[in-house]
């Protein structure tokens, strides 16, 4: 039954109401309004030092939030107990500007890692391995060491790392900073088509105005210390 039929709502995987964080006792966003809906594509931009990379952290508990209410794929963020993180975090993936690979262990060995320490059954991790290396399009690199992979295909195992656990939520900070353009595209691509097919909600902080231009989406951005909705020209 759809939602209209049910007359059912659906949360939203990222609500954020007058949240302010800080860092050291010194602010850096304040009065931040956010509301991520289940499925959406949206790209976090902003200058240097506007608070891009904290506002991500906050999200998968990595920065305390100062007050406010935040709730993120159904877990309180703010009241949460810290041993109650892995739980948050087994329904996040998250992608760096470096792909921070394991470099004493193979490509497969690096996801089978993040499903060991999640808790899945061993007999399971092979077939989860090779479905999802399959799904960003390296399949045939399980048996190679990152160093022998290209930046982008370091970038794509990072981004397999993030979906092993068939996360909620996909947070990508600046997935795209140190890869050239074209496979920048390549990658914007694959995470573009993850969303479309898969309904996986990303959340992605970019400088890259090309790819926003090449990919359209929901565009926030992180000014003045605090977020709001934009649309870039």
């Amino acid at each position: 039954m759809d939602n209209e039929t049910s007359g059912a709502v659906a949360e939203p995987i990222v609500r954020l109401k007058n949240v302010a964080i800080s860092h050291d006792e010194v602010p850096l966003l304040s009065g931040v309004d956010l509301s991520i809906g289940q499925g959406e594509f949206v790209y976090l931009i902003g200058k240097s030092g506007a608070g891009k990379t904290s506002l991500l952290r906050a999200l998968y508990a990595d920065q305390p939030i100062a007050e406010g209410e935040a709730t993120v794929c159904g877990i309180d963020v703010v009241h949460m107990r810290r041993r109650h993180i892995p739980q948050l975090r087994r329904r996040l993936g998250i992608v760096f500007q470096n792909a921070r690979l394991l470099k004493d262990r193979t490509v497969g060995e690096n996801l089978a890692f993040v499903l060991r320490a999640t808790g899945w059954r061993r007999a399971d991790i092979g077939p989860q391995v090779e479905k999802t290396l399959a799904a960003v399009g390296i399949g045939h690199k399980a048996d190679a060491m990152p160093q022998q992979l290209s930046e982008g295909e370091q970038q794509r195992v990072g981004i397999a790392r993030a979906l092993i656990n068939n996360p909620m939520l996909l947070l990508a900070d600046e997935p795209t900073g140190n890869l050239d353009p074209v496979t920048s595209a390549e990658i914007m691509q694959l995470l573009a088509d993850i969303n479309r097919e898969h309904g996986t909600t990303m959340f992605i902080s970019t400088h890259d105005f090309m790819m926003i231009d090449r990919f359209p989406a929901r565009v926030v951005v992180c000014e003045n210390g605090t977020v709001r909705d934009t649309e870039v020209q």
